[in-house]
């Protein structure tokens, strides 16, 4: 007797088709405002600002040339030595106290989780005279190594809990086996647990970079004219007197090109890293 297989297209099933339809028209509010932002930065000053808006336009690369004749690299490469200095440190330090936390506890470790997150949830607001007054006296205020220390200082409690997360999630039995074969703490490390994480690593430096790329209140109360950021340069789009909009479109644009280019290059490893132990 045989089996008649109905097409694909006929069990699909309507809420499936809901439940994507949804996802899609989520996704494009949510995206909206960054295409709105990249496509006014090809536009006039006068088209940007019209009410209601200008549709349909003659692209131009007026804004962005004008962009990067107000100096925008140095603002550029403070950001990237600030950003991804932070994230290595970050990543360097917490790997071995989420170690110490997971699969080695130490002696009362939910007081040093609480402690590690309590830290993250402090106004920036209440610790900036402090900060700025012991830059002051060592002097390194107004300088790229100080405002990589603040962000490592800043990242390091979200990068334990996410590591540690994703140490507890490694199978048991591949530790033991592996000490049982006779493998050292190095070789355990280097071998085993690194490569069994390593997507757990490139989500959370990926998620470290942004909240670095993006913080604005460090930069711009620590620093001046050596060591701004990109955040401190869209600042000096916003005046009151003319039109700015624009120029401060194709400024964000080119300032979110580096993070965008990361998450593109990332993104097998931060899926992959974000799913890690969701199937058991």
């Amino acid at each position: 007797m045989s089996t008649v297989i109905a097409p694909s297209w006929r069990r699909v099933r309507p809420g499936t088709v809901v439940t994507g339809a949804l996802a899609w028209a989520a996704a494009l509010v949510l995206f909206f405002p960054v295409l709105w932002m990249f496509v006014t930065g090809f536009k006039q000053e006068a088209q940007a600002s019209t009410d209601p808006p200008t549709w349909l336009f003659t692209p131009t690369l007026e804004q962005f040339q004008a962009i990067l004749g107000r100096n925008f690299t140095p603002y550029l490469l403070n950001s990237l030595m600030a950003t991804v200095g932070s994230t290595v440190l970050v990543i360097l330090l917490a790997t071995p106290a989420a170690y110490a936390l997971s699969l080695a506890p130490v002696a009362r470790w939910k007081d040093a989780l609480f402690f590690f997150i309590s830290t993250r949830m402090m106004p920036p607001v209440a610790i900036i005279l402090p900060l700025y007054i012991i830059a002051n006296n060592i002097g390194m205020l107004d300088n790229i190594t100080m405002l990589s220390l603040i962000y490592t200082v800043m990242n390091l409690p979200i990068a334990v809990w996410m590591i540690r997360s994703f140490l507890l999630e490694l199978p048991k039995e591949v530790l033991e086996a592996a000490r049982v074969d006779g493998a050292g703490f190095g070789t355990e490390i280097r071998r085993i647990i690194l490569p069994m994480i390593a997507p757990g690593l490139a989500a959370t430096a990926l998620i470290c970079f942004i909240f670095a790329w993006n913080e604005f209140f460090f930069a711009v109360s620590m620093t001046a004219t050596n060591a701004p950021t990109v955040p401190v340069f869209l600042t000096g789009f916003v005046t009151s007197e003319g039109l700015f909009l624009a120029r401060l479109s194709a400024a964000a644009t080119m300032a979110a090109l580096p993070v965008i280019l990361a998450g593109w290059v990332a993104q097998k490893w931060l899926v992959r890293g974000l799913s890690l132990g969701a199937v058991k």
